[in-house]
């Protein structure tokens, strides 16, 4: 007799109760397991403790903010890897690009859509699940995409890529020469069917252009489109 598969624990860090229990409620339905925390200290510890699926991190926490926790948790060893979903009522883009920027998958603002949110949710652990099944290593330039240890190393030395990162670099290597829209990419990569907010395609790129060194230049912009690495490494 088989035995059920035991449900991924879900992080959810916030300090206002109605959306702390909103959020909880709808990925409890979902069928994961929630964690709880009021201020960004506890979460910081729990997610350390516990090594939970995904964090669903509020931004603007006490005693230590969601940007804080968001820049320790991916400086450290066992929690680098951890996906990060940003919750927040600041919409400005500046907040946005400095939490992608620090290592978060996705940013949601509120007012949110709870069935929105499972969704991303869903999606997000779908590509950290995915990032590493396939058994094969991709090389470009001095660049090297090792599929099955979920490592990249640049000019030889091992440099921490996101989940989103790493598939967002995979895909562009095996699609070298060809154009990507942005719409594309967030499909693709984010799995999202709509273009929800296209600036986020752009602020991981300038992420993987700043992570592969020299290697980040073969990263082309292509004018009202969106990118592709360039064929040759000439």
């Amino acid at each position: 007799m088989s035995s059920k598969p035991t449900p991924k624990r879900i992080l959810v860090a916030d300090d206002e109760p109605d959306v702390l229990q909103l959020v909880s409620n709808n990925l409890k339905s979902a069928g994961y397991q929630v964690l709880k925390a009021e201020d960004g200290l506890d979460a910081l510890t729990q997610a350390r403790e516990t090594l939970p699926a995904l964090v669903v991190l509020d931004l603007m926490l006490p005693e230590m903010t969601g940007l804080e926790v968001c820049k320790l948790l991916k400086r450290g060893a066992t929690t680098s890897q951890i996906p990060i979903i940003m919750l927040t009522a600041k919409a400005e883009e500046v907040d946005r690009i400095v939490g992608l920027e620090l290592g978060a998958d996705d940013y949601m603002t509120k007012p949110f859509s709870p069935r929105e949110l499972v969704l991303r949710v869903k999606s997000v652990l779908r590509r950290s699940s995915a990032s590493g099944e396939a058994g094969e290593q991709l090389v470009f330039a001095d660049v090297s995409v090792d599929r099955t240890k979920h490592e990249v190393t640049v000019a030889g030395k091992r440099v921490e890529f996101t989940a989103t990162e790493f598939k967002l670099l995979a895909l562009l290597i095996e699609r070298r020469g060809r154009m990507q829209s942005r719409e594309m990419l967030l499909n693709d990569v984010w799995g999202y069917e709509a273009a929800i907010d296209t600036r986020t395609v752009d602020t991981h790129i300038r992420r993987l252009r700043d992570k592969m060194g020299q290697a980040g230049r073969h990263i082309e912009t292509v004018r009202g489109f969106g990118y592709r690495l360039a064929q040759t490494e000439d």
